[in-house]
């Protein structure tokens, strides 16, 4: 099969985590997609959260969840076949999933780590402490998170930037993404407070004068307030289709991008999220 020359990124290995939810459904759907541009190998993997009570009192119970999750796996794993995907399947045990996913990964060396959202409540904040935000956390690999429903593109990305060194990384790879495949590059950066936008607007000036230099047009915003608040708004404004930001952030922007700030723009983004985790 012969494959497009056009594709995101250097995506050789990508790790996708599923439970058979509708949210990892649709993290699937999308991996199936980007892999099939890419000619990327996917790795399918499924963690069974081991309960030492649960496994002596239900047994059972326990051994029909691994029969449906390999099932899954199986059902995942034609699916990439009939596109000529490469893929692997992976069933691991662990009290923790998290753990389980970033010791996959630290095997795999994958590209991407590719995860899907079950909603945009508190409570999926609250629980995604446990999973998704401790993978984002720990993991050095960068993470993508796709919300249930909304299919993958690439035509519309926001930067979000502080300025960081992980911003820096965040923008290499949001310039990469829009250099393969042609979208339209927008750029946020938030002061909390009226005497920050002046180093917010010297934050966008200074990406659009790189921009410029490579050949890139790109548009450029400066929000002020909350700033998990004004990224998902300027998303939403600008129908963005990926926000790519970094993991952390050490400014004098109030630590734009700290981990609480990634985490909620993760939880209630309308788009998929690209979380960068090097730094440059």
């Amino acid at each position: 099969m012969e494959r497009s020359p056009i594709c995101p990124a250097r995506l050789e290995r990508l790790l996708v985590c599923t439970d058979g939810s509708e949210a990892s459904r649709g993290a699937i759907a999308g991996t199936l997609a980007l892999a099939e541009l890419c000619g990327s190998k996917i790795y399918f993997l499924t963690v069974l959260e081991f309960y030492p009570e649960l496994e002596t009192r239900a047994p059972e119970m326990v051994a029909q969840r691994e029969i449906e999750m390999r099932k899954h796996l199986e059902s995942c794993k034609a699916m990439a076949e009939q596109l000529d995907i490469p893929v692997e399947t992976l069933v691991r045990r662990s009290e923790h999933s998290y753990e389980a996913i970033i010791e996959e990964a630290e095997k795999i060396q994958p590209d991407m780590i590719i995860m899907g959202r079950h909603g945009r409540s508190r409570l999926f904040r609250l629980m995604m402490g446990n999973v998704v935000a401790r993978v984002i956390g720990y993991s050095p690999f960068n993470v993508l998170v796709i919300p249930a429903g909304v299919p993958l593109k690439f035509e519309r990305i926001l930067l979000a930037s502080d300025g960081s060194p992980y911003s820096a990384a965040a923008w290499e790879e949001a310039r990469f993404i829009t250099k393969r495949v042609g979208a339209d590059l927008i750029a946020v950066s938030v002061a909390r407070d009226e005497d920050k936008i002046s180093t917010a607007w010297a934050i966008v000036k200074k990406l659009k004068e790189e921009a410029a230099l490579q050949g890139l047009e790109i548009q450029t915003l400066v929000y002020q307030g909350r700033p998990y608040l004004a990224i998902i708004e300027a998303a939403s404004d600008k129908k963005a289709d990926l926000i790519v930001m970094g993991a952390l952030g050490m400014t004098e922007l109030s630590s734009f991008l700290m981990g609480s700030v990634t985490e909620r723009v993760v939880a209630y983004a309308h788009c998929a999220v690209m979380v960068v985790k090097r730094a440059i």
